[in-house]
């Protein structure tokens, strides 16, 4: 079963029919905990599947253009939205959380399962 799921997901992907965004998939956070990029009409919402803050979303992006994302990002220990974004490069995420227009900003590094 496992082989036949593989070969209809790259007969997909050859045929140009079904093609992800990068962003979507499993994450790994700095803290070790998982969480999952799905998308969500012209977003991709950010939803965390381990730890205390399991099941919960976190964010919200759109994508820029070349890895890179923006909107929302929500830290749930201080319950504060943010302005945020997102940048690939590779297998890694650095995602960043600002206020004050920028002017404050903390950034976490994601790699990708």
């Amino acid at each position: 079963m496992l082989r036949w799921s593989s070969m209809v997901a790259a007969t997909l992907l050859a045929c140009g029919t079904a093609w992800a965004d990068p962003i979507e998939g499993k994450w790994k956070t700095q803290s070790g905990e998982t969480a999952t990029v799905t998308s969500c009409g012209d977003d991709f919402c950010i939803t965390m599947t381990t730890g205390r803050h399991a099941g919960k979303q976190v964010g919200k992006v759109t994508g820029g253009g070349d890895g890179n994302y923006s909107g929302f990002i929500t830290d749930l220990d201080e319950n504060e939205t943010y302005q945020g974004s997102a940048r690939l490069s590779g297998n890694t995420a650095r995602l960043s959380g600002c206020v004050l227009g920028g002017l404050i900003c903390k950034s976490q590094d994601w790699t990708k399962l």
